[in-house]
């Protein structure tokens, strides 16, 4: 198993003091998540992100990243009622459908409503790479 990526504490730091000084300021919340979720700091990650969401409700990047945090922290219902939200902002969003169907599958072992999310991944985005990664 490969170990965590190592957080860049400096620059974590930095963009918190920033966060703080502008607390309007969605895109900075977003890449702090972005940063947290790399080095698989989930629960910090989830925390950013749902700042972030607070401010800019449509940003479905950040509204699906927050869903997969929540899967990474065992908390597979909450990730699919994110997902919910996702598509609801963007129904077509390859990158949400694609963990849906993630989720549902092994988070769940709903193999059934797995393969749905992947079909309609494949119906509304077929030529992503979601969609070739839910082909195979």
């Amino acid at each position: 198993e490969q170990p965590a990526p190592v957080l860049d504490v400096q620059r974590a730091s930095a963009l918190e003091r920033q966060a703080n000084a502008e607390p309007n300021n969605a895109a900075l919340r977003v890449e702090l998540g972005n940063l947290y979720f790399d080095a698989a700091r989930y629960d910090m990650a989830a925390s950013w992100y749902e700042a972030a969401l607070k401010l800019d409700p449509k940003n479905v990047n950040a509204s699906t990243d927050l869903g997969v945090a929540y899967y990474q922290q065992n908390q597979a219902d909450r990730a699919l009622q994110q997902f919910a939200y996702s598509l609801s902002v963007d129904p077509s969003h390859a990158k949400t459908l694609f963990n849906e169907g993630i989720v549902r599958a092994f988070g769940k072992q709903d193999l059934d409503g797995a393969a749905k999310a992947w079909d309609r991944l494949i119906a509304v985005a077929p030529d992503t790479p979601e969609a070739a990664r839910a082909r195979d």
